[in-house]
């Protein structure tokens, strides 16, 4: 099972630093992974948590002003790096050809891509939720290998379901782990999406999910306990 923390663009140095004091007292028989920002990043310092990064640049070192290239993160010791988070294709219009490319930039440097897929309201009102996934997964390994996409985790986050506190019932998420997992069979896959410690318990009924990819919780070091003993009870 992985918990994967998204910070998102939360926490200043010094919150950081006592955030870190109190993710340092989780005890869990679980991977955890934290992605805080391009910032924090430099004052990461857990034994108990591995760290990741939630964007990296599509291009090489060079001129590209404001990016972070992979091997940057790479000498900063990040083993994981999320790619395609909804917020970012939102905001910042990232399309499937350009998170195609920050994977393989990633897969150079060996750090593991966290590519996170999913459907807004509309689509799954049209019932297209599944061809969606479908047309993010093909382009955003396009020109991988077998090898190569197996070293992929998979976060499934229904955009619709993200910071709204609503989730989508069982029978919902099972459907498109089943749709995800007959591209990729051998791939860890995430739910991300307004998971908390009131709700999981109905999700640790799902047997698919392989771990969570947390936003709100992860900023909650004290729910976050409540969320990983009931999950291990």
């Amino acid at each position: 099972m992985i918990i994967a923390l998204n910070n998102k663009c939360n926490l200043t140095k010094q919150e950081f630093l006592k955030y870190q004091e109190e993710l340092e007292k989780l005890s869990t028989k679980y991977k955890l992974i934290l992605c805080p920002t391009f910032l924090n990043i430099a004052h990461y310092n857990l034994e108990n948590v591995e760290l990741g990064a939630q964007n990296v640049s599509p291009k090489a070192p060079g001129a590209v002003t404001g990016e972070v290239a992979a091997i940057q993160l790479k000498e900063e010791q990040v083993k994981y790096c999320i790619v395609g988070h909804s917020e970012r294709r939102n905001y910042q219009h990232e399309t499937d050809e350009e998170i195609n490319q920050k994977i393989m930039r990633l897969l150079e440097q060996d750090i593991i891509p966290i590519l996170c897929v999913g459907e807004t309201k509309e689509e799954r009102e049209k019932q297209l939720e599944k061809s969606i996934i479908e047309k993010e997964l093909e382009i955003a390994l396009e020109n991988l290998t077998d090898e190569q996409k197996q070293k992929i985790i998979i976060a499934y986050e229904p955009i619709w379901s993200i910071g709204t506190g609503i989730i989508p019932t069982n029978d919902q998420i099972k459907e498109m782990f089943k749709t995800i997992k007959q591209i990729l069979p051998n791939n860890k896959v995430l739910y991300g999406g307004s998971a908390n410690e009131e709700n999981v318990v109905l999700l640790k009924e799902i047997e698919e999910i392989d771990g969570y990819l947390l936003g709100g919780l992860s900023l909650k070091p004290e729910k976050l306990k409540i969320f990983i003993e009931k999950l291990e009870n």
